[in-house]
């Protein structure tokens, strides 16, 4: 069964508000929609797990964490390929991918 997370966040809550507001211009919609994508991805990956990583430091070396996983981007159309930079600002390594699926415009199934 999927798992459903709610971000009860004061800000996604006002963010979201305005994203909804038809009076919402479309240059205000577009950097609601990066500012979302920055607060639920914090969100989204509070528990992707992380390996130990030995860095060099201008001082020493130090010990630190890397992501242990591959992470994929799956964007749903239209808004979500929005949030595709932003996440991308915040994962570098990331994996885009695109899914097709179209619907039978008579039975209006996939």
């Amino acid at each position: 069964m999927a798992q459903v997370t709610v971000v009860d966040h004061p800000l996604v809550r006002c963010h979201l508000t305005s994203l909804r507001d038809s009076a919402t211009p479309s240059a205000e919609f577009r950097l609601l929609v990066r500012r979302l994508a920055v607060l639920l991805t914090y969100e989204a990956t509070a528990t992707l797990a992380v390996e130990p990583r030995r860095v060099t430091t201008p001082l020493e070396a130090a010990e630190g964490c890397q992501l242990s996983q591959r992470i994929a981007l799956v964007p749903i159309l239209r808004a979500g390929l929005g949030m595709v930079d932003p996440i991308l600002e915040l994962i570098p390594t990331a994996e885009v991918w695109h899914l097709g699926l179209y619907r039978d415009e008579t039975t209006a199934k996939p």
